[in-house]
């Protein structure tokens, strides 16, 4: 499994990476992040790709390898990275919000962090 992300205006650092994927990619749509408050904050996440006029990915996790830790899971999106909006804002996906914030990628250590989209239901 490769992640590439190119430098741009949702995360200043570009990002190449190489893991040992060791299930499926799943659709995520939320994760528990502790940057901002040290007992966690729920936030929306979504890829985020380089179409201007739809910037909003797939955000997906799967669990992979890691030397330091173990199994992570690995949370990725779209060429220019993952785009992160707390739970609680009701505004659109904006590169321009500063309630809203981007990174290249997340290595989640608990998958009690992660909550993952429901599989669309299509009727037989």
């Amino acid at each position: 499994m490769i992640v590439e992300v190119e430098a741009n205006s949702n995360c200043e650092s570009g990002f190449f990476g190489r893991f040992k994927d060791l299930g499926p990619a799943r659709p995520v749509a939320y994760i528990r992040l502790y940057d901002r408050q040290s007992a966690g904050e729920w936030c929306a996440v979504t890829g985020w790709s380089d179409d201007a006029a739809e910037p909003c990915c797939p955000a997906v996790a799967r669990p992979v390898e890691d030397s330091g830790a173990g199994i992570t899971y690995l949370v990725s999106g779209g060429i220019f990275g993952l785009r992160f909006r707390p739970l609680d804002l009701q505004e659109a996906w904006s590169a321009e919000s500063p309630n809203q914030w981007g990174e290249p990628y997340l290595a989640v250590a608990d998958a009690r962090d992660l909550r993952f989209e429901e599989p669309s239901k299509s009727a037989v």
